[in-house]
């Protein structure tokens, strides 16, 4: 059981949620730079799996207000992945306990 639960969590930290959300904050923050480059006053804009045609100003909020949620969950994330890590920590002494040398639980 503790090696299940330490592996979901070196898992979901490591491989699934923190490289999502980076991803999301650099398609933003790439966006963000084409839409300045951009000189039309009306751009499409993606909404759900449908591209609408919105106004610049527009887009330019609704980038910008996504920026903020996605920094604000990365930020979060950071300080829910102290406490995952002090976690995992207490379930390495216990499984190094159990099984010493047979088990690597080392990133690498």
């Amino acid at each position: 059981m503790f090696l299940i639960l330490f592996s979901t969590m070196l898992s979901l930290f490591t491989y699934t949620i923190a490289p999502f959300l980076q991803e999301t904050n650099d398609n933003l923050e790439d966006a963000s730079n084409e839409l300045i480059l951009t000189d039309e006053e009306v751009v499409r804009f993606q909404i759900g799996e449908v591209f609408a045609h919105v106004p610049r100003d527009e887009v330019e909020t609704r980038i910008e207000q996504m920026k903020e949620v996605t920094g604000k969950n990365m930020e979060k994330l950071d300080d829910e992945k102290e406490s995952v890590v002090a976690r995992m920590a207490k379930l390495k002494k216990i499984l190094y306990g159990k099984f010493g040398d047979s088990i690597n639980l080392e990133e690498n």
